[in-house]
């Protein structure tokens, strides 16, 4: 993978450190060789404060950042966001029926049709991995 000079921070390659571990290499390679000069802040931005800050803070561990992006996502009703870190969270040991308890938990105070969303798109990618059965 090319790298851009304003890759080349320690806080950077901490971020897509990170971002592989969540979200799998293929991921962030494609994520990082469509990144133009226009938008290469926002690229930076993300990997540098996102990945490289938060992800990386003692403070909670992998698997409680993954449940609370699950629901964040289902809150601001981001599918595509929302289908990224639901591979991230089973990446962070979080089990299919416990992605299906945060989408319930999500149905009560973020509406049912959000939730009804979600658990279209959690089917899709528990499908798609392997975790139940086509």
């Amino acid at each position: 993978m090319a790298t851009r000079p304003e890759f080349e921070t320690e806080l950077f390659e901490k971020g897509v450190a990170m971002r592989r571990d969540v979200l799998g290499a293929a991921h962030v390679d494609r994520s990082i060789a469509a990144v133009d000069d226009y938008n290469v802040p926002v690229q930076k931005l993300v990997t540098e404060w996102c990945w490289g800050e938060v992800w990386n803070r003692p403070g909670l561990e992998r698997r409680t950042r993954s449940f609370l992006n699950l629901a964040m996502l289902i809150a601001l009703n981001r599918p595509h966001e929302f289908r990224l870190h639901v591979r991230g969270a089973l990446n962070n040991g979080i089990t299919a029926e416990e992605i299906r308890e945060v989408v319930l938990q999500a149905a009560i105070y973020c509406g049912v049709p959000a939730a009804l969303d979600a658990m279209r798109n959690v089917t899709e990618i528990l499908k798609e991995e392997g975790v139940i059965p086509k």
